[in-house]
């Protein structure tokens, strides 16, 4: 019932804290109660046991029954080589106190800032480093047996690390206040591994230890450190502690003060149970809430989706008549340049047809007048030829009848040679000379150019 009512506890408290940057990946909080822890002791670290052993240091842990116990620092085997310690813390946050489990790693992460001592100065871990597989000391803030552990150094500027001085033994308000750096951020995303087995069993060793609980120990615990799990314990001065004789009298303070202690526990019992109605109430108020948020931002979704699809379907429709008035548009546009087109090319015909026509009707006229003009030109020439001929002709009729004339003319020449011609001669001559008057055009022109001569 009490691990049920942890869970329960832890769910509702997980449920309204909001999650802070600094809080544990790999293990988170574990515990949660309403009040802070004591102080951290301060106490001398016994020496180490054995080489390879890492320090744990000692930190206040919680018991349902009792309240806080302490579990001391003790020396402890690292899971692997390579492999530091990150220490538990109690962190404060939302009214409560929630505990941040330790864990291995390959680097130190995050532990409150809480200034544990012995290289744990509140920021990573100073006291020692590892060399490859071989882990190296520092002596200024651990304590090693030089004697055997030679793998050694000496920097004291480790504790320059430290957030604080104080003992405070929780991060948040009241405790130390601050946050992780980007190195522990960055370690606490690495690989983690839970506390080993012997550190389990030691914490359970411690409180199992009455002396070890604060309402009998007042913050000064029996056995503040151990030099190994189930080894020797001492005190805060660094004295071997006699635990048989520490817890037999822690027993008795616990019969003397039963009544106060379960006063002290059943009041903080009352406590945790009052927050854990509280958060139950603050749960279901934020569930109411969360459920009315829902529903509105589920309303205002269904509204903004009715809004888009509406706006889509506007758009769309829209979107519809602007392409079917685009498409009448340019379907008139269309028709009007196809007409226009048609237009042109019919205009185009008809000049190219007139055009012909008119180089036809050109040509034929040009060829009519070329004709008229030959058959005129040919007339002409023709009437000019006949006209020349019949100049000829006339000219030679003159020159005929003129040269006649003249032969008609007697001359003394003539006369004295038709004398002496015989008269029977001159009947053949007048019978021939109508022959030869019908050669004359041949020979017409000697005559003339005999008389021109002359």
């Amino acid at each position: 019932m009490k691990k049920i009512a942890k869970i329960l506890i832890l769910a509702l408290v997980m449920a309204i804290a909001v999650p802070k940057t600094y809080a544990q990946v790999s293990f988170g909080v574990g515990v949660t109660v309403g009040i802070a822890p004591p102080p951290l002791p301060v106490y001398v670290q016994p020496p180490c046991p054995v080489y390879g052993y890492l320090w744990e240091p000692g930190y206040w842990a919680w018991d349902d029954d009792y309240g806080y116990y302490w579990v001391p620092g003790v020396w402890v085997a690292p899971p692997d080589p390579g492999f530091y310690w990150t220490p538990p813390y109690w962190g404060f946050e939302d009214g409560v106190y929630g505990f941040y489990a330790g864990y291995w790693g390959p680097e130190v992460g995050f532990y409150g800032g809480i200034n544990y001592g012995f290289g744990y100065c509140g920021y990573g871990f100073g006291g020692g480093r590892w060399v490859g597989d071989r882990f190296s000391y520092n002596t200024a803030v651990v304590n090693v047996n030089r004697t055997f552990i030679h793998n050694t150094y000496n920097d004291p500027s480790v504790t320059r690390n430290s957030y604080t001085t104080s003992r405070t033994g929780f991060n948040g308000r009241g405790g130390v206040n601050v946050r992780p750096r980007s190195e522990e951020l960055a370690a606490m995303r690495m690989r983690h591994d839970p506390p080993t087995s012997s550190q389990v069993a030691h914490q359970q060793m411690a409180r199992s230890n009455r002396s070890q609980f604060a309402v009998v120990n007042h913050g000064d615990p029996a056995a503040a450190a151990m030099n190994r799990v189930n080894g020797r314990s001492f005190n805060t001065r660094g004295h071997i502690a006699n635990m048989a004789r520490a817890n037999t009298m822690a027993s008795r303070r616990f019969a003397a003060n039963r009544t106060r202690i379960a006063h002290t526990v059943n009041s903080a019992r009352i406590a945790k149970n009052q927050r854990a109605v509280n958060a139950a109430r603050i749960v279901r108020n934020q569930r109411a809430a969360n459920a009315a948020r829902v529903a509105r931002n589920q309303r205002t979704a269904n509204a903004a989706r009715l809004a888009r699809n509406q706006r889509a379907a506007n758009a769309a429709r829209i979107a519809r008549n602007q392409r079917a008035a685009n498409a009448a548009r340019v379907a008139r546009n269309q028709r009007t340049a196809n007409a226009a087109r048609v237009a042109r090319n019919q205009r185009t015909a008809n000049a190219v047809r007139v055009a012909r026509n008119q180089r036809a009707a050109n040509a034929a006229r040009v060829a009519r007048n070329q004709r008229a003009a030959n058959v005129a030109r040919v007339a002409r020439n023709q009437r000019a030829a006949n006209a020349a001929q019949v100049a000829r002709n006339q000219r030679a009729a003159n020159n005929i009848e003129r040269y006649q004339q003249r032969r008609a003319q007697p001359t003394p020449q003539r006369q004295a040679q038709q004398m002496r011609v015989q008269p029977r001669q001159a009947a053949p001559q007048q019978r021939i000379q109508p022959q030869r008057a019908m050669q004359q055009p041949r020979s017409n022109s000697r005559p003339a150019q005999r008389e021109r001569r002359g």
